[in-house]
């Protein structure tokens, strides 16, 4: 077995208990990015010299008999959009390819506090702003599991490099679904937490209001160990929260779902839906049943009710992102993609009082929304997405007819849960769906992180996903 084999929990105990070094774990990994990257173009850039460094330091602290933290020695990689003061971050554009930020993202300040090594930037649809993996500048990244099928995005080096034990966990992002929908096409685990629960400090924005940071991993006890590190407020970032971080890592290591009520979210989240996909659905649900949950029904899929969250969704994203990208769309217009144009200029026809009166319903839709379906279960199960995993070419639409219509059928499962802020889980379902992994979301209240993972840990051994890889 090769050291990419072992899981992130396996690898930092490895290294602490002297049976690996930090740095066997990053030739390892440079070893197959070297074999593999080359077919799945998931890294923009890796950085192996200061992976070297990073993971030589601590070798010598070990050696030195210093404390190690809880990702010591670990090498991990980065959705090409968290700030390190004076190193590269192109945000997967054009505009910013030689952009050296002056400041450090609070994620990666932690993570690398917590002994992490970091070993480069991963590909990513042009500014976040994409649910395929396409990137006209930097190229589609591809799926472990098909190289001709997409990613999913916009973490798309997240979802592919991580799956193809080219590193061993990685940050993405998530503003519409973009942190669950590569994990769940590349068959691995991600979680979107609670809106606020990771600081956004020194990361690249594209909706103030709806985005949000989190790790994609190959186990749910590694992405608890990732959560960990980098949860909890932050005074550079005065928007996230004061909550006390609940313990992640001991959740997932009492895995448990005797009693817990599951919801089924039908309507708007079967709409459409491949048969396939429902079927791994159900294939889920069943595994959840077997370690103990109750499975219910809930009304959380009204049709007219998501449709409305959806419409503040796009009322809220549309003029936030265009905000943020008003000076370049005026001044370097042409530098953008085709398909990051046609998503974010039609954010400038909103009006401030459409805008303004998304963002004052919020509160109250999220209460609403809570008190309705979470009186009836401890947590919501949706497909992470319910089409079978289309092809690069056929989701290759630019800003052609039929453009809107692809987003929003890949993304159609994800995208409320961001206007809601809840926490969603990622997780692979029992079976592959035609060959390629399906997915589930495990979608929880407001800071029920802890919980999720403790029930997601169950599921894991009932559904067996980790026991498979994709063949490269």
């Amino acid at each position: 077995m090769s050291l990419t084999d072992l899981t992130l929990f396996e690898a930092t105990k490895a290294v602490v208990k002297g049976e690996v070094t930090s740095l066997d774990l990053v030739e390892s990994t440079l070893n197959r990015i070297d074999a593999v990257d080359p077919k799945l173009n998931a890294f923009i850039r890796v950085e192996a010299d200061t992976a070297r460094s990073e993971a030589a330091e601590i070798d010598q602290a070990r050696a030195a008999g210093k404390n190690l933290g809880p990702l010591a020695g670990v090498p991990l990689a980065h959705k090409d959009m968290y700030y390190r003061a004076g190193g590269l971050t192109t945000c997967g554009s054009k505009i910013r390819k030689d952009f050296r930020p002056t400041v450090t993202s609070t994620a990666l300040a932690r993570l690398k506090t917590d002994g992490a090594v970091y070993l480069g930037g991963l590909n990513m649809a042009e500014f976040a702003f994409g649910p395929t993996g396409h990137n006209e500048h930097f190229g589609a990244c591809r799926n472990p599991w098909d190289p001709s099928r997409i990613t999913g995005g916009s973490s798309s080096g997240s979802g592919s490099a991580t799956a193809a034990r080219m590193t061993f966990g990685a940050l993405g992002s998530d503003t519409g679904g973009s942190i669950r929908l590569p994990a769940g096409l590349c068959g691995i685990v991600g979680m979107k937490p609670t809106q606020t629960r990771v600081s956004r400090f020194g990361v690249m924005g594209l909706s103030f209001s709806l985005d949000n940071v989190g790790p994609l991993t190959r186990t749910v006890l590694d992405n608890a160990l990732m959560l960990a590190s980098i949860a909890g407020y932050d005074p550079e970032d005065p928007t996230s929260a004061t909550v006390p971080v609940d313990d992640y890592v001991g959740a997932a290591q009492s895995p448990s779902c005797n009693g817990i009520r599951i919801g089924v979210a039908r309507g708007y989240f079967e709409k459409d839906a491949d048969a396939a996909a429902l079927t791994a659905r159900d294939e889920a649900l069943a595994a959840f049943k077997s370690a103990g949950a109750i499975i219910v029904e809930t009304d959380a899929g009204n049709l007219d009710d998501v449709k409305a969250i959806n419409a503040l969704s796009a009322l809220t994203m549309g003029p936030e992102a265009a905000t943020l990208h008003a000076h370049w769309l005026r001044t370097c217009r042409d530098d953008y993609g085709a398909q990051m144009r046609a998503r974010c200029e039609p954010g400038f026809q909103y009006s401030g009082v459409d805008y303004l009166s998304a963002l004052q319903l919020r509160p109250k839709v999220v209460e609403d929304f809570i008190q309705r379906v979470f009186s009836d279960c401890d947590f919501l199960l949706a497909p992470t997405f319910n089409v079978e995993t289309p092809t690069i070419e056929e989701t290759d639409v630019l800003d052609h007819q039929g453009f809107e219509a692809v987003i929003a059928r890949i993304s159609q499962c994800t995208r409320p849960f961001n206007y809601l802020t809840l926490p969603g889980l990622a997780l692979p379902t029992p079976s592959l769906v035609a060959g390629m992994p399906g997915s589930i979301q495990l979608v929880g209240p407001p800071f029920s992180e802890a919980r999720i993972y403790q029930a997601a840990a169950a599921y894991e051994v009932e559904a067996g996903y980790t026991e498979r890889s994709p063949d490269l």
